[in-house]
């Protein structure tokens, strides 16, 4: 008793329209997981979180920025020390302001 080859057999599991939803839900569920994770990449952060004008860590480090870039322009400093004495300004300035300054963007 031969099985005829043009015939089909029975229809696999993955055909099935369960399995099928199965795998939409999955894909929902990774985009989902990922506009979660990229959240704050996909929409932009809120007003209300960004540093005031009058904020005093923000004006501190705003002079102590232009003395170090006057300084540069000078030639006084290079640009390693350059980068070095904004961080040092930056503690100088959440120390002088009571520390509430939010901390430096990662470069």
């Amino acid at each position: 008793m031969t099985t005829d080859p043009t015939k089909p057999g029975p229809p696999s599991a993955l055909d099935r329209p369960a399995a099928r939803w199965i795998a939409v839900a999955v894909a929902l569920a990774g985009a989902a997981a990922l506009a979660t994770i990229h959240r704050d990449d996909l929409l932009p952060p809120d007003q209300a979180t960004t540093p005031a004008a009058d904020d005093p860590f923000q004006l501190c480090l705003s002079q102590r920025r232009a003395d170090i870039d006057q300084m540069r322009a000078d030639g006084v400093i290079d640009e390693n020390q350059a980068k070095l004495f904004l961080g040092r300004a930056e503690a100088l300035c959440q120390d002088q302001t009571g520390g509430n300054a939010p901390p430096p963007p990662v470069q």
